[in-house]
């Protein structure tokens, strides 16, 4: 192919070139490429960013022209040269080559290639995407429910049973099974995110979601903390879920944070700022505040609240009485 290549170069230049590609994207499927490499692959060949996006498996990849990744960009231009993942379909793969630039040959065969080699991919990784019928969606998650009939719910919703998914817990509307691939498309709002397993597996990723998203928080002064949890994260912290039920009295730490906040609204934040940071200084910078007006605050604080937050053993208290608040607030929400 090399040689094919060279005899070809000294006819037509974009003869030869297109051999060169079409041997380049050959050598990636041989060797079982991801997307990344493939997509960095076209970049590298066209010398401008190359784009992926996939829609309904929830693929975004984009690679600059001297091979980093740069996902975040503006939406793809309608005129770049692009081609289809499928006969037909809609432009999933573009050269973001500027506009009135001349058609390539070379380009043309850069994206064929390209796309072809990343439908294999998809179709070896990921199967179809995922559908959203709710009927489905329960089963897959029912524990109780026959292991046949979540695995042939599963195989309705595009699953490969053999590959990993997780379960998405939002706080408002229905659970979501997405591709536990790092390069699926991050959860918005507040969300418990499962652990990634097997199809058969998804009843426990779907309840440790739920788990996950009794920690979330708005996010707002009044109610600092992360809008998504990982379960994975969370460790054997997630036991706590166990001992604050909904019914029950909250403990007398959440009680001394709350009564605490009544009296400081500037209290939440300086605390959660103060349990999830390194260092006091690095706490103040997170709440914009200097070093010494932190000090203040918390010699307030510890008088509210009733004990040291200046020791380990009392950040790791306040750890705890946080991670409570979070489940006494969320099991009024839900």
């Amino acid at each position: 192919m090399k040689e094919l290549a060279g005899r070809l170069t000294a006819l037509d230049p974009d003869a030869g070139a297109a051999v060169r590609v079409i041997a380049y994207f050959d050598r990636l499927a041989e060797s079982r490429a991801g997307l990344e490499a493939l997509v960095r692959g076209a970049a590298v060949l066209a010398g401008v960013p190359a784009r992926l996006v996939e829609a309904d498996r929830r693929v975004r990849v984009r690679v600059e022209a001297d091979g980093t990744r740069r996902d975040s960009a503006p939406p793809p231009d309608p005129g770049w040269p692009s081609a289809p993942l499928t006969p037909g379909g809609s432009p999933a793969l573009w050269l973001e080559r500027a506009q009135g630039a001349e058609p390539s040959v070379v380009d043309a065969v850069i994206l064929e290639r390209a796309a072809g080699a990343v439908r294999l991919v998809l179709d070896r990784t990921r199967g179809r995407a995922p559908a959203d019928d709710p009927a489905l969606v329960e089963t897959v998650l029912d524990a109780t429910a026959p292991e046949a009939a979540r695995l042939h719910a599963a195989r309705r919703l595009g699953l490969d049973p053999a590959v990993p998914a997780r379960v998405l817990a939002p706080l408002d509307g229905r659970p979501r099974i997405v591709p536990a691939q790092g390069d699926a498309e991050p959860p918005v709002g507040r969300v418990g995110v499962g652990p990634a397993v097997p199809a058969l597996q998804l009843p426990r990723s779907w309840s440790q979601a739920r788990v996950a998203l009794r920690f979330t928080a708005e996010g707002t002064a009044q109610d600092p903390g992360p809008r998504v949890v990982h379960a994975d994260e969370l460790g054997d912290v997630a036991l706590l879920a166990d001992l604050v039920v909904p019914g029950a009295e909250p403990p007398p730490d959440v009680h001394a944070v709350e009564a605490a906040a009544a009296a400081a609204p500037w209290l939440l934040a300086t605390l959660h700022a103060v349990a999830t940071t390194v260092s006091l200084r690095a706490a103040a910078a997170e709440i914009n505040v200097h070093h010494s007006t932190l000090q203040e605050r918390l010699a307030q604080a510890e008088h509210l609240l009733g004990w040291p937050l200046r020791t380990p053993q009392g950040r790791f208290r306040l750890g705890l009485a946080l991670a409570m608040r979070h489940l006494v607030q969320n099991q009024r929400e839900q």
